[in-house]
């Protein structure tokens, strides 16, 4: 997996950015079953850059946690064999070989003030919105009470393993 960070707002926390992304993406490629090599792009904004983004991508002027922007279209989540299909050739970097799997915008404001809303660390809080938006990456989404029970147990199992809890 190749990981390029843009950290546009020159964000610190109490750990590593980029390591933290890292390490939970793989989880979550690895849990996934994602064998292939994939590139992934994540940028640490502050409110007005993810509003503005929000606002031009998705039409809703406000300001959220985190967006994910996928770059593979699933007939089913977790089915990477479209990857093989005739989306390949849109999907790889020509200088790598490896899929272009997409994009993912965290807001740093939203990971200190949830973090300390929901009563812990920010690294927990970074960690669970790369699981959640990596899980958009993989075809996921939780419009459905069905999907959104999904992507919960997913993310709590992928945090567990890694043993980033909220502890």
């Amino acid at each position: 997996m190749v990981f390029y960070l843009d950290n546009e707002v020159d964000a610190k926390f109490d750990f590593d950015i980029e390591e933290v992304a890292k390490l939970v993406a793989c989880k979550v490629l690895e849990t996934e079953g994602c064998r292939d090599d994939v590139e992934i792009s994540l940028i640490i904004t502050d409110d007005e850059g993810i509003r503005q983004m929000n606002n031009e991508f998705r039409e809703i002027d406000r300001a959220t946690d985190v967006l994910s922007f996928p770059n593979v279209s699933y007939e089913e989540p977790g089915d990477f064999s479209v990857m093989d299909g005739e989306q390949k050739v849109d999907l790889l970097n020509p200088d790598s070989g490896n899929i272009m799997f997409g994009d993912i915008v965290v807001n740093e404001n939203r990971v200190r003030e949830q973090a300390k809303e929901y009563g812990h660390s920010e690294k927990r809080e970074f960690a669970f919105l790369i699981a959640h938006s990596m899980l958009h990456l993989c075809g996921y989404d939780h419009m459905e009470e069905n999907e959104a029970a999904i992507m919960e147990k997913k993310q709590r199992e992928i945090l567990e393993a890694l043993g980033i809890t909220r502890g």
